[in-house]
């Protein structure tokens, strides 16, 4: 007794079961975490090393060096990327993904101690952290308040909003966008200071040395111990000026006598903008594995509550990545209803029965919700790549349903009674069943199997489309012939007569098999002219998906002031707000943490409701068109980019090169704001020592330096004396005025500590223009410069091939070599792992095909199939203008499963009319097209209907999954039309083929 015969004898069993399936499924549905992408680990780790003061040059030997040579003697390491900038070193350390990130992150901890002893004494801590794969912000806010001081908006973000932020669960980290802090300066006189015979540093040292909170020990007093503490002095900035400083005579000095003392803000070193207006910025970042969706909401929640609670605050949200996240979700559950109407509406249109139409439609839904159950047990979350594999699987979770009903319902037209014909119609189909739902099942698994971190992505899709797959078997061997042993009723005729288009069918069918070496030379002609339209098709990575609004970069030369930089950004936003679409523009300028930060900027463009502008690539292309005339910077808009990096050891060589190759990828079309940063070179003072003068006055390169340091922009930053006040600690700087700080021979006069006493700064030491390194980038401990592009209108596979053929990479010097990384690198290992699964999957088909049928031939009729869709799918991305991209791929993919199932229902009918014994070859073809013309009809429009939401877009942004819609669509169309007259002609081929060898075989 079969498993479906025993449920219709059993109809408790299964009942109780897809109840509880459902109910567990609709818990889980609704306990699902909503996310943009799946949450994944990649063993990747960060370290930052500081030494204040120290040049890019200088750490690259004394640092970053050792290091990079230390962490390469790691077992797994993949890629060393460094960064390196004035006081800083960024090393970026990927392993291979065998490894586990806490392994990874305990050894390069090791490493870093081992070295720690070969480094220089002065570098601090070194900080060694477990890198996000997406660390971007999840909501973003600009804050406004014009009754409030740039410095008092700040302190009431630091103080109110983030403190209140940073305690909401699910939140990581709150970072403010704007520089404006406050601070005690002190101006110190230079005549006084040389009068007295005090330096910049004396004064600033001498201060710090005050302002230190210290322990001082245990005091026992009887049974009591309390702790000692020496407090700073300094309690209010009023008192700083009453501060005495002694002197080398045994006299003292108030600073109020040698300095002018100012309680205002810190020389800004960032800014923040909104149209143009000054703001401050908010930046909310997601703890790892934190519901993106909740996590906004509280957010939200908190930022209105403390917005009405104090009025004069105006907050606007500019970036929330949770609302796109959001409507992704309901975008797809949209188009899966939808979907899943219109393939029900399929089933009514052909059976014209509401019994089987209803037995066909609960076929969706418990299908679908023991899946959700699934993705909550195994950890998964409602993400773009599991709403992917519920969008793809919503056709063929009735096509189960949709072969048993209508092979029921025929049998019921022979009036046997609901039992009956239940019974004898699941025995007749269950191989088929079985077959076609495995074949699916092996193209899904090599996706969900891939390697590298795509496949970290992809696994979540692969599995979720195997669950539901697997559900719906479930669903038409244990529920759906229980419905339709009760539901469905005797028709008590033999059967309708075959219509006009299935005599139709039939006389080409049966043309066909008569003139077979024509009927194969057509479908040869189909499949050559498929191959000639993938030359037409541009190969892409990601389509962009349209989020509301898009980030501009800039980057002015090295040396620039945030002056310079704030301009450009002004006169930028101007430009942009001229595109219309573009409604609001917020300006981060100054962004980096590095010395030469002031430089760097991002213009968030704020685009209108998606009705009233053009889509994102279209608003890109004219704002990079409007922005072209500012001058002075070097832009880069869009999240398309290609991203190659030359390295080498030949520094020399390697920026010729990479100067080269940038100039030449200008000239290629469709790229845009081509940028390298190999002549990424700053202006500098050169301080040269005079060595006999200074071994005669006793004067160090260290004491030239610090006292030059001094003086402009006083000592580095944890070093400075701090004035402790209620929840906030405010720097005291210690500087000369600006007109000497500013000033090149004042600076010249400057005094410094000598053996007897201060000598000009000018009789050990002069001051020269000169250039040195912005940054210096290595990667696998060699140096390299990055070339980056915007892809205006070219696909990244196009430009990728467009580089590779430019003379620069034909005639590479020696030693030099271009790497694809970014965007590309990814887009390359993606390709490679789908070409592996779509073999893989390929070749276990043919192994589940040839066991379930017991023969190696007739699995290749049914593979024959596969071909006949590529012309439909490919004609379809060509005349739509789509990329093969990711997404186009997962439809390939989907249709090596559906093509091969309506193929399965042909060969497997044939073979039992063969069976049986009742028939020659040809009359149980013709017989198998006959009764399997009809479901397979059926199966394909439901799949089609299914998919036609997604691939008209018709609701929220669909951009990532409309290719692989309208890739299914095109080659089901092909395949059906196609595979009803072309499979039964391969099987009378090799079945002829099969009784040759057999007879062959029996001579010998």
């Amino acid at each position: 007794m079969s498993i479906a015969t025993w449920s219709v004898d059993n109809p408790l069993p299964s009942l109780l079961l897809f109840a509880a399936l459902s109910l567990a499924g609709l818990w889980s549905f609704h306990a699902l975490p909503v996310e943009s992408l799946p949450s994944v680990e990649v063993p990747t780790v960060e370290i930052t090393l500081r030494q204040a003061g120290a040049a890019p040059a200088r750490l690259e030997a004394a640092v970053a060096r050792p290091v990079e040579d230390q962490i390469a003697t790691l077992e797994g390491v993949k890629h060393v990327a460094t960064t390196i900038r004035d006081s800083e070193i960024r090393l970026s350390v990927t392993f291979e993904l065998s490894k586990s990130l806490t392994k990874a992150l305990a050894n390069c901890k090791d490493a870093i101690d081992r070295v720690r002893p070969d480094l220089p004494p002065e570098l601090e801590a070194p900080e060694v952290i477990a890198a996000a794969i997406d660390d971007d912000p999840v909501v973003t806010y600009a804050l406004e308040a014009p009754g409030l001081t740039q410095e008092e908006l700040s302190w009431f973000v630091d103080d109110r909003l983030a403190r209140a932020l940073r305690r909401l669960p699910g939140v990581g980290r709150v970072e403010r966008v704007g520089d404006s802090d406050r601070e005690v300066r002190l101006e110190l006189d230079p005549q006084r200071l040389a009068g007295l015979g005090l330096t910049v540093a004396t004064v600033s040292t001498a201060l710090a040395a005050m302002q230190q909170d210290i322990s001082g020990g245990l005091l026992r007093l009887g049974m009591v111990e309390r702790r000692l503490r020496a407090t700073p002095g300094l309690r209010q900035p009023a008192e700083i000026g009453s501060l005495a400083l002694p002197l080398g005579d045994g006299r003292h000095i108030t600073l109020s006598q040698i300095a002018t003392i100012r309680d205002g803000v810190a020389e800004p070193r960032s800014t923040a903008l909104l149209d143009g207006r000054p703001a401050v910025g908010l930046r909310v970042y997601r703890a790892r594995s934190a519901d993106v969706v909740s996590m906004a909401q509280s957010v939200a929640a908190e930022v209105e509550r403390i917005r009405q609670a104090d009025g004069r605050i105006g907050v606007t949200l500019l970036t929330d990545r949770a609302a796109h996240a959001r409507e992704q979700f309901d975008g797809a559950m949209a188009m899966l209803y939808e979907g899943a109407a219109l393939a029900v509406f399929v089933v009514w249109l052909f059976l014209r029965d509401w019994r089987a139409t209803w037995i066909a439609a609960c076929a969706l839904p418990l299908s679908i919700l023991p899946t959700f159950l699934m993705l909550r047990w195994v950890g998964y979350s409602m993400n773009m790549l599991t709403l992917l594999a519920l969008s793809v699987v919503v056709g063929i979770l009735v096509d189960d349903a949709i072969v048993e009903v209508e092979n029921i319902e025929r049998h019921a037209r022979l009036g046997k009674t609901g039992r009956q014909a239940t019974v004898d119609a699941v025995a007749e189909i269950a191989l088929a069943v079985a077959a076609t739902t495995m074949t699916i099942v092996v193209v899904f698994v090599p996706t969900a199997l891939m390697d590298g971190v795509p496949g970290l992505f992809f696994q979540q899709f692969g599995w979720t489309a195997v669950a539901a797959v697997l559900a719906s078997l479930l669903v038409a061997r244990l529920l759906t012939p229980v419905m339709a042993s009760r539901m469905l009723k005797p028709h008590g005729r033999p059967g309708r007569a075959e219509g006009r288009v299935m005599t139709a069918y039939l006389g080409c069918a049966g043309w066909c098999l008569g003139h077979r070496a024509i009927t194969l030379l057509l479908a040869l002609l189909v499949l050559l002219g498929s191959a000639s339209l993938l030359p037409m098709l541009s190969t892409g990575f990601l389509p962009a998906a349209d989020e509301g609004y898009a980030e501009m970069t800039f980057e002015l030369p090295p040396g620039s002031s945030l002056a310079a930089s704030v301009a450009v950004a002004e006169r930028s936003r101007h430009a942009a707000m001229t595109v219309p679409g573009v409604a609001r523009v917020f300006a981060a300028v100054g962004e980096g943490g590095s010395a030469d930060g002031v430089r760097r900027g991002t213009l968030t463009l704020l685009f209108s409701p998606p009705g009233q502008r053009p889509v994102r690539e279209v608003l890109e292309r004219q704002v990079r068109a409007a922005v072209l005339p500012v001058p002075g910077a070097r832009f880069s808009l869009g999240a398309d980019q290609m991203k190659l990096i030359a390295t080498g050891n030949d520094a020399a060589a390697l920026i010729a090169t990479a100067g080269t190759m940038a100039q030449q990828l200008r000239e290629v079309g469709g790229l845009g704001n081509v940028v390298s940063t190999a002549s990424l070179e700053r202006p500098e003072i050169l301080v040269r020592p005079r060595l006999q003068a200074m071994a005669e006055l006793g004067v160090g390169t260290a004491d030239l330096a610090a006292t030059l340091r001094f003086a402009t922009t006083g000592d580095f930053d944890e070093r400075l004396a701090k004035l402790s006040l209620d929840r906030r600690e405010i720097r005291i700087r210690t500087v000369l005025p600006d007109g000497v700080s500013r000033d090149l021979e004042a600076l010249a006069g400057l005094r410094v500590d000598g053996r007897h006493g201060l000598v000009p700064l000018s009789a050990v030491a002069e001051l020269l223009p000169a250039v040195g390194p912005a940054q210096i980038d290595r990667y696998d401990r060699e140096r390299f410069v990055t070339i980056q592009a915007d892809l205006d209108g070219l696909s990244l596979g196009d430009a990728l091939a467009a580089a590779r053929l430019l003379p620069a990479m034909a005639s590479l010097p020696a030693g030099i070599r271009f790497i694809e990384t970014g965007d590309a690198e990814i887009m390359g290992e993606m390709m490679a792992g789908f070409g592996t699964a779509i073999l893989i999957g390929l070749l276990s088909m043919f192994c589940v095909l040839a066991l379930l049928f017991r023969d190696i031939l007739q699995p290749v009729t049914i593979l024959s199939a596969l071909p006949l869709s590529l012309g439909g799918a490919l004609l379809a991305l060509v005349v739509t203008g789509t990329e093969l991209n990711v997404p186009s791929l997962i439809g390939l993919i989907l249709l090596m499963g559906v093509v091969a199932k309506n193929s399965i229902l042909l060969v497997e009918h044939a073979l039992a009319e063969r069976r049986a014994g009742a028939c020659d070859q040809r009359e149980a073809l013709m017989e198998a097209c006959r009764s399997r013309a009809r479901p397979i009809v059926m199966t394909t429009l439901a799949m089609i209907a299914g998919m036609l939401p997604i691939a008209l877009g018709i609701s929220a942004d669909a951009s990532f999954r409309q290719p692989m819609a309208l890739a299914v669509i095109g080659g089901l169309a092909s395949s059906t039309l196609l595979s009803l007259v072309v499979v039964p002609v391969v099987f009378s081929c090799l079945d002829d083929l099969g009784a040759l060898l057999r007879r062959r075989f029996a001579e010998v």
